[in-house]
């Protein structure tokens, strides 16, 4: 079945496996995969049933997994099916997305095995995901003038940042692990805010635009920016002190 065309075409033709026509679908296939496996392996690998020739501890594993593996696909895969309907521009598709999903993949497995191949060459494969993903969308919000969406690949070098800190300290240099996974789920939490509170709107807008119906839910003003604002300030308060009383509470 030929794919529907507009009189500016969205997507390529692309003859490959239909997996890789659309970014969502690779990186929504995957992390759902992950989900299940990561589980399934980490039991049997806590409780010194199976080994995985990681460098890192069985805990310090399935942290970065869940965190730089599970999750980033999930990032990827919204910011690949968002940003072309944010620029208008053509999305990544084709061998374009089958290389960038093959350095996801990569990183897995590299992480993995890091033990027997090193935890440099682990580090670098897997930090080479995010740094493409981030140049990937910071040309797309650039060469489509879509400046208002900056925030996205701040967020993804904020993650980028978290998960160089993971792999300092499983290479020796600094004991910045937990460090690294705090920053990281401040991000994620302060990205379901964001994300949430304008899309799930704009969404809900579009639909009831087209039913005519009312009243229509309100466009993004000043108290979401200051309710943002409260919850950056109280994640980055959570990375600084995560042992205080407040954080608990």
């Amino acid at each position: 079945m030929s794919e529907q065309r507009t009189a500016i075409p969205r997507y390529r033709p692309f003859e490959g496996v239909a997996v890789f026509r659309h970014g969502f679908r690779p990186f929504f296939l995957a992390a759902g995969i992950a989900a299940f496996v990561l589980l399934a392996l980490w039991l049997p690998f806590v409780s010194g049933a199976l080994t995985i020739p990681t460098a890192f501890d069985p805990v310090a594993w399935h942290a970065h997994e869940l965190l730089f593996g599970y999750l980033t696909a999930t990032i990827a895969g919204f910011l690949l099916t968002a940003i072309p309907n944010w620029t208008g521009r053509m999305p990544l598709q084709g061998w374009p997305l089958i290389g960038l999903f093959s350095v996801w993949a990569a990183g897995r497995i590299a992480v993995s095995v890091s033990a027997l191949t090193g935890a440099g060459a682990a580090a670098v494969i897997d930090l080479a995901f995010l740094a493409i993903l981030l140049a990937v969308v910071l040309r797309e919000i650039a060469s489509g003038r879509n400046w208002r969406n900056l925030p996205m690949p701040v967020a993804l070098a904020v993650l980028l940042v978290a998960n160089g800190l993971a792999h300092a300290e499983v290479l020796g240099w600094a004991d910045s692990g937990a460090l690294g996974r705090r920053v990281a789920i401040a991000m994620i939490v302060v990205l379901i805010g964001l994300i949430g509170g304008r899309v799930v709107p704009s969404f809900t807008r579009n639909w009831m635009n087209k039913r005519d119906l009312a009243p229509l839910p309100a466009a993004s003003g000043r108290f979401d920016i200051f309710a943002i604002a409260v919850l950056v300030a109280a994640q980055v308060a959570w990375i600084s002190a995560p042992e205080h009383r407040l954080a608990g509470a």
